[in-house]
């Protein structure tokens, strides 16, 4: 099949400049096309390759660094690009497909317009239910027409308002684009030190230690990729939020996981001693959320000057929503891109992957490992913080579509898939989407079962 390789790309150009890199080195990334992959209405496409691209050239010039030679060729291949951003959907778990989507969640129609709930985690739905007075009887194929007629009396504001008080996730369908949101990463250099100059590697981040506080997807996605490209990554999770084992078993290739409850002087000092020889911290949940263990930028930054501290949110750092609970999908239809992707019966519709998931997540391990180049050059720490409202509003105001290159390839082609045994059974998952010249093509070893890995760096 017949490829074009695609050179010079505004899109990826403009995030690189937002990550601080310097704009000669965006010359060294090109694409591969594939036909009209993730095809939207929005340029999906457009803002997956990119995300993907400056990944994959902060990779590069982190490795260049280390090694001190030129700064390797970036060649991105927009099929692996479209495959592993629908990488739940390709995974097989024993040739299981695991569920996506709870039969709770989803668009139910209001008094006055749409309403997005988001039931899939026990605790979720238990306040789902319990804010709009429902019983909980029965399973749920019998509730969603209880849920039904109960969101189909109620305006979706008053819905989104008596859903979030009671610590539930449900969110009125924006019916049209909204204002541009949140910058897409921000970035702040913190301290003053002395270059940091680690010893050549075959890979980028190898050596480098990160403490992964995340959930879900986009967090887990950007560790995730920089555990591929060497960093010792130990995930980090309270006993008491138990992880979907699926989204686990997508998410968690290359990493280790463990569990400490940060209230319990046993676990908290042995993650403080994780924490004190940590070179990246990643966060994704909600501001504020871990404010009461002291684990502040402010407090983690002035405790270790030299430390990387990433965040990541749903919806924004400041302003009525900054608190709120998010997942990619209730973010789709809060700031209009629901609407936007609306079916031919005015139905609100949804991007052809969770692209706001990992597209924040290619760019949050992008800046990670942006942040590590500065830091080996300059020295001091630094605070970055991205949200998926963030990379909306990229994705509705600053991205151009451009015509796709190439002919269509298959999805699910062999060539983007692969197998590897792993504690959760055999797992069919796609392959990392992230490349320069000399780039690790598969993790170094298959997820570990979530929660059962020693509180220790390797």
């Amino acid at each position: 099949m017949t490829h074009t390789e695609d050179a010079g790309d505004a899109a990826t150009a403009h995030a690189w400049e937002v990550l601080g890199g310097r704009s000669q080195l965006v010359q060294h990334v090109s694409f591969v096309g594939a036909g009209a992959v993730l095809p939207s209405r929005l340029p999906v496409r457009e803002m997956a390759r990119a995300g993907v691209g400056v990944c994959s050239l902060a990779a590069a010039e982190l490795l260049a660094l280390r090694n001190r030679v030129p700064v390797p060729a970036v060649r991105v291949n927009e099929a692996a690009v479209a495959t592993a951003f629908v990488s739940e959907r390709h995974l097989r778990i024993d040739g299981r497909a695991p569920t996506s989507f709870a039969p709770l969640s989803g668009f139910w129609p209001a008094a006055d317009g749409w309403v997005r709930t988001h039931a899939n985690y026990p605790h979720h739905r238990a306040r789902l239910l319990s804010a709009l007075g429902i019983a909980d009887r029965g399973g749920d194929r019998e509730l969603v027409g209880v849920l039904s007629k109960e969101l189909a009396s109620r305006p979706a504001e008053e819905v989104q308002e008596t859903v979030y008080a009671a610590g539930g996730l449900a969110v009125a369908v924006a019916g049209a684009p909204a204002a541009a949101g949140p910058a897409l990463v921000e970035r702040r250099h913190v301290g003053q030190g002395s270059p940091r100059l680690p010893a050549p590697a075959p890979v980028p981040a190898q050596d480098v230690r990160v403490l992964d506080l995340t959930r879900v997807i986009a967090g887990p996605v950007a560790t995730r990729t920089l555990a591929l490209l060497g960093a010792d990554v130990l995930r980090v999770d309270a006993p008491q939020l138990p992880e979907d084992a699926d989204a686990h078993a997508d998410t968690g290739a290359g990493k280790r996981s463990t569990l400490l409850d940060l209230g319990s002087p046993g676990d908290r000092h042995a993650f403080e001693d994780l924490l004190g020889r940590a070179d990246v911290v990643v966060t994704g949940y909600r501001p504020g959320a871990l404010d009461r263990h002291g684990l502040t930028p402010d407090v983690l930054l002035d405790r270790y000057p030299d430390l990387i501290v990433a965040q990541l949110c749903a919806w924004d750092w400041s302003g009525p929503w900054a608190g709120r609970r998010g997942f990619d999908s209730l973010v789709q239809a809060g700031t209009g891109i629901a609407a936007m992707e609306a079916t031919a019966d005015g139905r609100p519709g949804v991007l052809p992957a969770q692209a706001l998931d990992h597209g924040t997540g290619y760019l949050l391990a992008a800046a990670v490992l942006r942040a590590l180049s500065d830091r080996q050059a300059t020295g001091g720490g630094c605070h970055l913080r991205l949200s998926l409202a963030g990379t909306a509003s990229w994705l509705l105001h600053d991205i151009r579509p451009t015509p796709a290159q190439g002919e269509a390839d298959t999805y699910d082609s062999g060539s983007w898939l692969a197998e590897t045994e792993s504690p959760y059974g055999l797992l069919r998952h796609a392959l990392p989407p992230v490349h320069y010249d000399g780039a690790p093509t598969n993790w170094d070893h298959a997820p570990t079962q979530w929660g059962t890995d020693p509180p220790n760096w390797a």
